[in-house]
């Protein structure tokens, strides 16, 4: 038979240390990424209009340069397209769920 010790044979646990590290200090939200995420697609955006209208104005000395600019804003659009997809996908998928 096992006997039962008193309250001064509990072990306690250390208290939890709190993370100030410059990367938990760094990290944001989910909304906050999306925030950044979209302000640096606009930027693309604007960077690949202002290279268009660069070589249109035949300011712009390489056609290369341009297009990079050009696919750069394309990529990063369909990039935060496929993410919008992806949280809405799940949003549904959590909305589906029976409690």
């Amino acid at each position: 038979m096992t006997t039962i010790d008193g309250p001064n044979s509990i072990t306690l646990l250390p208290p939890k240390v709190v993370d100030t590290s410059e990367i938990s200090k760094s990290a944001a939200g989910f909304g906050d990424m999306l925030t950044s995420m979209m302000g640096k697609v606009s930027e693309k955006q604007n960077a690949g209009d202002q290279a268009i209208e660069k070589l249109q104005s035949g300011e712009a000395k390489h056609l290369h340069e341009v297009m990079i600019a050009v696919e750069e804003a394309d990529i990063s659009l369909r990039m935060l397209v496929q993410m919008r997809n992806k949280a809405l996908t799940a949003y549904e998928e959590i909305m589906r769920m029976q409690i």
